[in-house]
């Protein structure tokens, strides 16, 4: 599963893979790996990204098209 969510995302802030992997405590590689779609990401790292950009972590599965966190 490719996650071009969190691609678009990080391009949309204008963010390196490097700057995300620092915010989430992970290498740059294995956040390359998640946003190429190599691994499937951890609950606890979606979370992570979910909180970074604030949006839903059904947004970034593309559960949903609202980005909005339910509250």
């Amino acid at each position: 599963m490719k996650y071009k969510r969190i691609r678009d995302l990080r391009e949309d802030h204008d963010y390196t893979q490097s700057q995300i992997g620092k915010m989430i405590n992970i290498t740059q590689r294995n956040y390359a790996y998640y946003e190429s779609g190599e691994h499937i990401i951890p609950p606890h790292i979606l979370s992570a990204l979910a909180d970074v950009y604030d949006v839903s972590v059904d947004y970034i599965l593309e559960r949903t098209d609202n980005p909005e966190i339910n509250k």
